[in-house]
């Protein structure tokens, strides 16, 4: 199984969104965020050039940032995993991978800390956040088995400058 780890996009500031009395968990991308990230998916797509299953946080800027991930790999569905949200503890995650087909490419997008906490736990068994992706970086994990603590190895890590020129 190959795990592609993506942070979502850049999305409007928390205090100044708190300020229109909504929830952080429909905070949105900016129009800059968007632009960004599409550029950084074309570059994704470069060094990862399919993907089985899209997975993704139910907060509103997961969600955005998937559908511009699933717009460049054409995916029609994006699963809403639970899971993936900031709060959620890494191995429930890992129980969702481990109904997912072994041979997959996957990738699923959500937020920090949690994903540098779950690339720390899969590749070291250590679960605490160990790196920090930045907004619309990418991180590949390969689990030769069964997806689990300490099995995964780190196949590299991609900010979003380095997708960009990829994607050049």
């Amino acid at each position: 199984m190959q795990l592609l780890i993506i942070r979502h996009a850049i999305a409007e500031e928390r205090e100044d969104f708190a300020k229109k009395g909504e929830g952080d968990d429909d905070r949105p991308l900016t129009a800059f965020g968007k632009r960004r990230m599409q550029r950084n998916a074309q570059g994704l797509r470069r060094i990862a050039s399919h993907i089985e299953v899209l997975a993704a946080s139910p907060l509103v800027r997961a969600q955005q940032t998937a559908r511009i991930v699933a717009e460049e790999y054409r995916i029609r569905d994006i699963q809403t995993v639970d899971a993936l949200r900031p709060d959620r503890r890494s191995r429930e995650l890992i129980t969702w991978l481990s109904k997912q087909d072994a041979d997959a490419t996957i990738a699923v997008v959500g937020h920090e800390p949690h994903l540098g906490t779950l690339i720390t736990w899969c590749v070291s068994g250590v679960e605490r956040p160990g790196l920090t992706l930045k907004k619309g970086g990418v991180a590949l994990i390969e689990f030769e088995g069964k997806p689990g603590p300490g099995k995964g190895a780190l196949g590299w890590l991609l900010t979003p400058a380095q997708l960009r020129a990829l994607g050049e």
